[in-house]
């Protein structure tokens, strides 16, 4: 390993338990990873041991609920150890023991639940909180308060789930959480606790429930059974039901937990028996701080979770965009936490430690926070997947094997869907040849890699170069392939990933039209004034980036529709509240419901949704107004006798996760 990632492999301890490096898998997951009973399905145990086998010093589940009475869930989403306690024992000992083979130790994480924020794919019953408050999702639905009796229920039960834990053979147990707005942060909070009995009121009495929890595990599991809690000690609330919160930089009065009292809580937390502290910050009203997109910096919790070191004894720990080794060896060598956390990381890489270890940083998939399969599957279909690695969460029934016949196979196009599908047939075994006319891989992610938030695209390229180089993969470049080529070629199967090209309406005065395409790559200056039409994706991150570039220029998106990234690939939650406030924070000026009707030699005119024109002065108009599936060489080669397959835009526009996903399912079947 490079001497600078030295720290990161030292050993560890926390409450006794020693740590073979300062790598931990931060909790995410198990859902969809569970059964009826409660239990741990065999995908989950694959899950966790392929993390293990990557090389991380500890692992810690996802939440798993301690009852399923109060605050009952769906089932099966969420792995309940309470509930058929012996299905439980008897799935979480084959995950501990498959695990702690690599000399890698697993806390589970034990959850009080969502209160406030639960979703109704995931819970059912009574919402409960500590106050009559409103819910997060749904207005005007007020929460039942719970009773003093429910709370005593809960701690009791958190004594149970962590004693069924300790006899599986977990090493230790994390409360989930005083962070992100869940149940047990919401009796923290001033804000959504209203009570006047022993559980609200002063902070103290508002702190008594997670004191409660650890006093009661460690009466029933011993005082040396380490018991740690996922805290933010600051929660970023500008307004209850708010979606984006306080941004990085912007000035705002915080309603939840401020670091001056989020410094106070820790302490307490400490002083109540709590082992170690796994930091973040955010809120559910700023969910994009607990779950970061990539227009979040990496590391950018640590300013925060770094204060925690200078007013706590134990140990310290972080995830959120720390897959940067650098960032993470020099917040490890400053002091400024004790543990490295990855999540989404290891969900696009499980041997990332490993592969850090050996010195193969060129061979580490990158995670490109895109939060499409990862944070966007468990909202919608309660499943944690990956966008770049299909396998997530059925490691052992989706792998790659070897083919029982070797084919030849030729792949045309060098986006992202035709590397994985001649990434995933050369692993297979076959004969693979991939045409790219363009002089180099990448397709539609070397624009759209431009922007400074976006440089995990590239990193995505290049890791794809380097394993079809690996993998002895003939990458032809400046090759546009045509039929003729693709039938003297007597390829056994032929993939063909030709992509898609920028849809251009006649907006006359083409000279001043350029595409986003264009103006990403930097082939000319687009001027102090840009119109950019169109607010999906592409559209609003590029006039993003053109105001990040000068925030003398004056940006102006429109769009046709109400609001911006309204059509499209739906995206994260997270991602999707972020970059709307990004917009207007940053000083991009919003057209909605308006349409480009001509260009001027000075600028473009709009019809707005009330009849009216508008004119706006205008050096460049960029239009982002989708793509069209590039497909002509499909049509030409129909009859072709050979096996004959169509993937990513050029079978459907979308984005990177189907165009992956797809490709690697073709290809595994090849």
């Amino acid at each position: 390993m490079q001497e600078k990632y030295r720290v990161l492999f030292e050993p560890g301890r926390i409450a006794g338990v020693p740590l073979k490096n300062r790598f931990y898998m931060a909790p995410i997951g198990p859902s969809g990873m569970c059964d009826a009973e409660g239990a741990f399905t065999e995908t989950a145990v694959e899950y966790y041991a392929v993390r293990a086998r990557g090389g991380v010093g500890l692992i810690i589940t996802g939440d798993c609920f301690v009852e399923n009475e109060i605050q009952p869930c769906v089932m099966p989403s969420h792995v309940v150890p309470t509930l058929r306690p012996t299905c439980f024992i008897r799935s979480a000992k084959r995950l501990t023991e498959r695990v702690h083979a690599y000399g890698t130790k697993i806390f589970i994480q034990l959850s009080a639940g969502f209160g406030r924020v639960g979703h109704a794919s995931n819970v059912s019953g009574d919402v409960i909180a500590p106050s009559p408050v409103e819910h997060r999702w749904i207005k005007g639905l007020m929460c039942r308060e719970m009773t003093v009796e429910e709370i005593h229920t809960f701690v009791r039960k958190f004594g149970e789930a962590a004693a069924h834990a300790k006899k599986a053979g977990f090493d230790g147990v994390e409360i989930h959480a005083i962070h992100e707005g869940y149940l047990l942060d919401q009796f923290t909070l001033a804000l959504f606790n209203k009570r006047t009995d022993a559980y609200g009121g002063s902070l103290e009495n508002r702190l008594r429930f997670a004191m409660e929890i650890v006093q009661e595990i460690k009466r029933v599991c011993g005082a040396d059974f380490p018991v740690g809690v996922r805290y933010s000690p600051k929660s970023f609330v500008r307004d209850m039901n708010e979606k984006a919160g306080g941004l990085p930089g912007q000035e705002f009065e915080e309603l939840g937990r401020d670091m001056d009292e989020g410094l106070t809580v820790a302490k307490m937390l400490q002083d109540a028996g709590y082992d170690f502290l796994d930091a973040d910050v955010g809120s559910y009203e700023s969910w994009h701080w607990s779950h970061p997109p990539m227009y979040h910096q990496k590391g950018m919790y640590l300013p925060y979770v770094s204060q925690l070191k200078k007013v706590v004894e134990i140990p310290v720990m972080c995830a959120g965009r720390m897959d940067n080794p650098d960032i993470s060896s020099a917040a490890l060598a400053g002091g400024k936490i004790d543990f490295v956390g990855l999540a989404r990381p290891l969900l696009a890489d499980p041997d990332y430690v490993e592969k850090l270890r050996r010195n193969q940083l060129e061979r580490i998939r990158p995670c490109l926070s895109c939060q499409e399969a990862c944070m966007g599957r468990i909202q919608k279909f309660s499943s944690v997947c990956c966008a770049v690695n299909p396998a997530v969460g059925r490691e052992v029934a989706y792998a790659v094997g070897r083919a029982q016949e070797r084919k030849k196979v030729l792949v045309v196009g060098g986006g992202v869907a035709g590397c994985e599908a001649a990434r995933v047939c050369a692993l297979r075994g076959h004969d693979v040849t991939l045409l790219e006319a363009a002089g180099q891989l990448g397709g539609n992610l070397i624009p759209g890699g431009m922007p400074d938030f976006k440089e995990d695209d590239h990193a995505l390229v290049r890791w794809y170069s380097h394993e079809l180089q690996e993998l002895g993969v003939r990458v032809e470049l400046n090759t546009p392939a045509t039929a003729e080529i693709v039938r003297a070629s007597g390829s056994d199967t032929v993939i063909l990933a030709t992509g898609s090209r920028p849809v251009v309406p006649d907006l006359g005065t083409p000279d001043r039209v350029r595409t986003a395409a264009d103006v990403l790559m930097g082939g000319e200056d687009p001027g102090k004034r840009v119109v950019v039409v169109g607010g999906g994706l592409v559209g609003c991150e590029l006039a993003l980036w053109l105001r990040k570039q000068d925030s003398t220029r004056e940006v102006t998106l429109v769009e046709a529709l109400p609001d911006v990234l309204m059509v499209g690939t739906p995206v994260c939650d997270a991602n999707t509240d972020m970059l709307k406030a990004l917009l207007p924070f940053h000083g991009v000026k919003e057209e909605l419901g308006a349409r480009v009707v001509r260009t001027e030699p000075d600028g473009v005119v709009l019809h707005l949704c009330d009849g009216s024109e508008q004119k706006l002065e205008a050096d460049t108009i960029a239009v982002a107004v989708g793509y069209r599936s590039e497909n002509r060489l499909f049509q030409e080669l129909q009859g072709l006798d050979a096996q004959l397959f169509q993937i990513g835009d050029a079978n459907k526009v979308a984005n990177i996760h189907y165009a992956i996903w797809d490709a690697y399912e073709v290809a595994r079947g090849i």
